[in-house]
């Protein structure tokens, strides 16, 4: 499953057309890619309906964007009703993971400090940069068994897209009083020196964050943004997806019955090409409140 967020100011101007909720189709095929369908998840829903839909899914992605936190019955709240379930079902021996990217990231940290705000304002836009791996990166489950090739690429090349404005530290973990929950697997620099977390994962379950995006690497292609989209660069994207898609096969949620299982897949509704109109994104799809009853 992916995560619906509510459309940005500049989405929203774009397609000012009564829209509620979108997907990067990044997103999509970066899942897609490495095997696996998906189920879009709604925003401003109950929490019987988190409760049903995740035990017939194998994961979730939070994806990135640009919404606030406080924003009533949406992305942060969907997302914490989320994670309550999923480390409900973890808890129980029921395998279940989570991948959080760039604002998906930041969510992950946010509601295991149970929505206290902890990030910083940063500025890593628009910036290509190599992982500063922690000493003991290697004991972790993203990068335990990582070929040689995917760890040196990430360590030296300027391959992970970050496009961000707000960071999390590790000071700010100790600040949340939550460092005890999370393997810092690694850092960066933004342009003013500011160091932060660029990859990590909870001890215990088995949800994972990074700040930047592998999915832009091999599926985004804005003219002025400046992501890699060259041989090295997509083979890290590949290895982050495969990995997660990996981590979703480790249970055996399905939907009751094929008729439901093809309702509620993406194929369902079309996509927009964005790209067209200077969005930041190729492809999005766009849902009103009537696709989502």
């Amino acid at each position: 499953g992916i995560l619906t967020q509510e459309l940005s100011y500049s989405l929203n101007k774009k397609y000012p057309d009564n829209y509620i909720s979108y997907i990067a189709a990044s997103y999509v095929k970066f899942v897609e890619g490495a095997g696996a369908r998906v189920v879009p998840i709604w925003i401003g829903k109950n929490d019987s309906y988190y409760e049903d839909i995740l035990y017939k899914i194998n994961g979730v992605v939070w994806p990135g964007g640009s919404k606030w936190f406080n924003q009533s019955a949406g992305y942060a709240d969907a997302g914490y009703t989320i994670y309550r379930i999923a480390k409900r079902m973890n808890k129980n021996g029921d395998y279940f993971p989570i991948l959080g990217i760039c604002l998906g990231f930041e969510l992950l940290t946010y509601v295991v400090a149970k929505r206290s705000e902890h990030r910083i304002h940063c500025d890593c836009s628009n910036q290509s940069l190599p992982l500063e791996f922690d000493p003991d990166y290697r004991n972790s489950r993203m990068f335990g068994d990582a070929p040689n090739n995917i760890t040196n690429i990430l360590r030296t090349k300027n391959v992970t897209a970050n496009f961000h404005q707000y960071c999390v530290t590790r000071t700010a973990l100790r600040k949340a009083d939550i460092q005890k929950q999370f393997r810092i697997l690694s850092f960066n620099h933004d342009i003013n020196n500011i160091q932060f977390i660029s990859s990590l994962e909870h001890v215990s379950f088995p949800f994972y964050g990074l700040q930047f995006h592998p999915e832009k690497n091999s599926y985004e292609w804005a003219i002025k943004q400046n992501i890699p989209h060259g041989k090295l660069a997509t083979k890290m994207s590949q290895y982050f997806a495969d990995f997660f898609v990996d981590e979703a096969r480790k249970n055996n949620h399905r939907f009751e019955n094929e008729a439901e299982e093809v309702r509620k897949l993406i194929y369902n509704y079309p996509v927009t090409y964005t790209a067209l109109k200077n969005s930041s994104f190729v492809q999005c799809y766009f849902f009103k409140s009537s696709d989502t009853t």
